[in-house]
């Protein structure tokens, strides 16, 4: 592992562990030399009704109650997301959708909601031919035109569907939506190097696939702001993790106040480039400095994913999940008991607010990183037993690798492995382990290993954001 990279080797063709890294890819993208971008503006979505509502008490289609529900729904989701901006209409013509998406701008995701039978089919050609992101809702008798989704996506077009009565299904299109211009406007900072597979190691390509930009940061710009990081916000960040811990086992005084340091250091940094995203590749030779397993813990439970080991394939997988579903990720390594059917995942840094920034903190104990004989101050997090979880990650910005468990166990003090660790309940441990990483063309160890981990069933949710943004999905096991 690469653990204190001097810029003039990042920039580099060979990097520690056979890495891929072309200096020619990265000699823009430095921190230091791109300024913070300006304000985000919300996240526009068109919203466009198809057809004349149907009488209330025949006909295929949607009558005015529902249309008023629907529309109230909508609204009230507006208002609680609070970061997306929606531009609706109605639509009975081809012009006046490509009205309405002139309106909206150009590649704009689009919720369609069929509102009389075969009304969308006769209006959706300028959605498809833009090549518009669009989820059709459709409730049950509101038209035939939901059989036509599936058949679109399969021609190519980025469209899903979701036919249901429950109008909450609304916001679920709503989030799934607000990803793909979200990412666009996301910035990513890395301490080199970047692992991961190759085109998620290339800022290049994450911008082409996904519209995100990522810049490396100087470990030196760093270190002499941690050095400058003291007072009041240090002592408070010691005093948060200290008397909220259960137990403080192996970090002593120093220990902690080095990882409290690089704690707000970390969080002043992210302000200051105003980024959405961390990956610190150099994390195993932090140990002098202080880890940043404090760090990342703050950064995810405010709702800013942070990777460790420079693993850009996790990073953007909890950028996905944050964005879609404002949970926060738990990155770990996998390993298996096929006699208890169970998937462990482990590893020295999570957040405690797995629920999102507004749940509750989980339990932890303070202990020292597992893998370098003690030392450090590092979380050692207490999941809920009996939680539902997704574990997945996207591989080479084209695929999704998902599975669903159940938290079966959580250790009260770990011994093996890295600190916080959960074991799971899967559908067929020996299935997985026999079929482990094999669609990943790769030997690097972290990039086979690494699976981030999610509360919540979100494998059909992954199916459908992945339908809109030209994915596909692998489901492990």
């Amino acid at each position: 592992m690469c653990e204190q990279c001097t810029r003039r080797e990042f920039m580099g063709t060979g990097v520690a562990s056979g890495l891929m890294l072309a200096g020619a890819n990265w000699s823009h993208a430095w921190a230091s030399q791109s300024p913070p971008p300006p304000s985000r503006g919300k996240s526009r979505i068109c919203v466009i009704f198809t057809g004349q509502p149907a009488p209330s008490d025949r006909d295929w289609g949607a009558d005015t109650g529902q249309i008023r529900v629907m529309k109230a729904r909508l609204a009230n989701a507006e208002k609680e997301l609070g970061n997306i901006e929606l531009i609706m209409g109605e639509s009975t013509s081809a012009e006046q959708t490509a009205a309405l998406l002139k309106k909206a701008g150009p590649g704009v995701p689009v919720l369609t909601i069929n509102v009389r039978n075969f009304a969308l089919t006769r209006v959706v050609k300028p959605i498809l031919d833009g090549s518009h992101p669009m989820v059709l809702f459709s409730l049950p008798a509101s038209g035939h035109d939901w059989m036509y989704a599936p058949r679109w996506h399969n021609q190519g077009h980025r469209v899903t569907l979701l036919p249901s009565s429950n109008y909450d299904e609304l916001e679920r299109a709503l989030r799934l939506l607000r990803v793909i211009p979200m990412m666009k406007q996301t910035r990513i900072l890395l301490f080199p190097p970047a692992r991961g597979t190759a085109p998620a190691q290339s800022p290049d390509q994450v911008k082409k696939r996904l519209g995100a930009d990522v810049v490396a940061v100087e470990e030196k710009t760093f270190n002499d702001m941690i050095s400058a990081t003291e007072g009041k916000a240090v002592r408070d960040e010691i005093n948060r993790w200290t008397n909220e811990a259960k137990e403080i086992i192996e970090p002593d005084e120093e220990d902690i106040r080095k990882a409290a340091k690089v704690s707000i250091a970390l969080q002043r940094l992210m302000d200051q480039q105003k980024a959405d995203g961390l990956a610190i590749g150099t994390c195993m030779g932090w140990l002098s400095k202080g880890f940043p397993c404090l760090g990342f813990a703050r950064l995810r439970d405010k709702g800013v994913p942070a990777a460790c080991e420079g693993d850009m394939d996790s990073l953007l997988t909890m950028l996905l999940f944050q964005y879609a579903f404002d949970r926060a990720g738990f990155q770990g390594n996998a390993t298996f008991d096929t006699s208890r059917n169970a998937l462990w995942t482990a590893h020295c840094t999570a957040a405690l607010k797995m629920d999102g920034p507004n749940g509750n903190d989980a339990p932890y104990l303070l202990r020292g990183h597992s893998e370098v004989r003690g030392s450090g101050c590092v979380p050692e997090v207490q999941y809920r037993l009996g939680e539902m979880v997704t574990r997945t990650k996207l591989i080479n910005l084209d695929t999704i690798l998902a599975s669903t468990g159940k938290i079966i166990d959580v250790p009260e003090k770990a011994v093996h492995g890295c600190r916080t660790q959960i074991v799971t309940e899967v559908r067929d441990a020996a299935k997985m382990a026999a079929n482990w990483s094999s669609v990943l063309e790769t030997e690097d160890a972290m990039t086979l290993l690494h699976r981030v981990v999610f509360y919540g069933d979100h494998l059909d949710s992954v199916h459908h954001l992945a339908r809109l943004m030209g994915m596909k999905v692998v489901e492990e096991g």
